[in-house]
């Protein structure tokens, strides 16, 4: 296959993929996401095991990259649908964080013209010892729900693309590998019968001279 062939193409996807999943793995970081944190770092292990199966000719690697693939679709569909709260779903609950935190996606304080302040409660407000303070946020220009539904749909995209060229590169190299059998790629026979005497030359009659 070419430089320009699908398996190129792929190994383009799965960098691209690797360079959006660090990118995205970095924010949730900051926002102790801890649900995405796992479901990133597993990514990043598929897209690694996908990118080398690409790269060596490993098909069952590419396989395992493309199961990963239409989960990964799934997965950020989930994410959509908790960031516009469907299904149930609520953007105010603390679903990511496994309900040992309150944090919330770190664009929910740090968005494009977002402006936090730190309002500080009187005594008669506050109702424990630690209610120290309240941050407000104001002059988003975009909410940050709709960022991590961007980034949801981003990922989607780019994974649906990796699906459909990996199976298309599976494809190929099965074809590769089956055209290869069938002209005796793996049969040592050929090379047997090549070197094998012809039997004729051992039965040539010898006629004495008279």
């Amino acid at each position: 296959m070419g430089c320009c062939s699908g398996r190129c193409t792929l190994i383009f996807i799965c960098t691209l993929q690797l360079v959006l999943a660090l990118e995205r793995q970095v924010f949730d970081f900051l926002g102790y996401q801890w649900a995405p944190i796992l479901a990133n770092f597993f990514h990043i292990i598929i897209v690694i095991l996908g990118l080398f199966g690409t790269i060596q000719y490993r098909p069952r690697y590419i396989v395992v990259y493309t199961v990963w693939a239409a989960l990964w679709v799934a997965w950020n569909v989930f994410i959509i649908c908790f960031y516009l709260d469907v299904g149930g779903l609520s953007k105010d609950s603390d679903l990511l964080t496994f309900n040992i935190s309150a944090h919330h996606s770190w664009w929910s304080e740090h968005g494009p013209g977002c402006v936090r302040r730190e309002l500080q409660l009187t005594p008669d407000d506050r109702t424990t010892p630690e209610a120290q303070s309240y941050i407000s946020v104001m002059g988003c220009f975009v909410d940050y729900q709709y960022i991590e539904v961007l980034h949801s749909s981003m990922q989607i995209l780019v994974a649906l693309l990796g699906f459909v060229y990996a199976c298309y590169v599976v494809s190929a190299m099965t074809e590769e590998e089956d055209s290869f059998d069938f002209i005796g790629g793996f049969d040592p026979f050929p090379l047997y019968h090549v070197n094998e005497k012809p039997s004729h030359l051992l039965l040539k009659p010898m006629y004495p001279s008279t």
